[in-house]
């Protein structure tokens, strides 16, 4: 199975436009919790990495933003397609987060991941291809999981869970100092990375991260 098969999966069965409607736009798991796109400032184009079924980007393109979704999963872009491809300055594209930045040369305001691509790539492939297709005011934002204490960097789990095709799927783990460090190192001269409790402090919160350019 690839990689992209993996991804499909998550295709089957997505909320309904009408659900999608009346969600908004959210970084965390939780419906209705926490911080919106106001940590994106007001961008004029957006680009989001692993957009799924492009929800997210058609919130804001309805506002007048111009928006680009990358996703690695066929299924996932056929949908988000179907669903708001004819929605005015909203493109969805199927490709590799990582090789889309290497050969783009489109710049944007904000990029953003929600629970998406780039908790799964390499920040050492990833950070500075961002940071080369941001303009000059842009701001990278993404959320993911807390890391689990003690277990930092790169973490390994069979995408099958323990049965069937092996599957190997990789995803970076870090504290909001290391990736706060980590984002410093490749040129981003603010960053602010913190843990958002859920709404039952007992719960799996969200890590949110936000850096700018200056």
């Amino acid at each position: 199975m690839s990689l992209e098969t993996y991804w499909d999966r998550y295709a089957e069965n997505p909320i309904s436009v009408e659900e999608s409607l009346k969600s908004g736009f959210g970084w965390t798991q939780y419906a209705g919790h926490g911080p919106g796109e106001e940590l994106l400032g007001q961008p004029d184009t957006v680009l989001e990495l692993g957009c799924g079924t492009g929800d997210a980007l058609a919130h804001l393109t309805r506002k007048g933003i111009r928006g680009v979704g990358v996703d690695i999963s066929p299924r996932q872009i056929e949908h988000a397609r179907e669903r708001w491809g004819d929605q005015p300055g909203t493109r969805f594209v199927c490709a590799n987060a990582v090789n889309f930045l290497a050969g783009s040369p489109e710049k944007f305001d904000a990029i953003y991941s929600i629970w998406g691509a780039l908790w799964f790539s390499d920040p050492r492939e990833w950070a500075p291809a961002v940071r080369s297709r941001l303009t000059d005011r842009g701001v990278l934002v993404f959320s993911c999981a807390p890391p689990v204490d003690g277990c930092y960097g790169a973490q390994g789990m069979y995408g099958n869970g323990f049965r069937g095709e092996v599957n190997p799927v990789q995803r970076w783990a870090y504290t909001p100092e290391m990736w706060e460090g980590v984002l410093r190192t490749y040129g981003f001269l603010e960053v602010y990375a913190k843990v958002f409790e859920a709404p039952d402090p007992k719960n799996v919160g969200t890590l949110i991260v936000q850096a700018h350019v200056v």
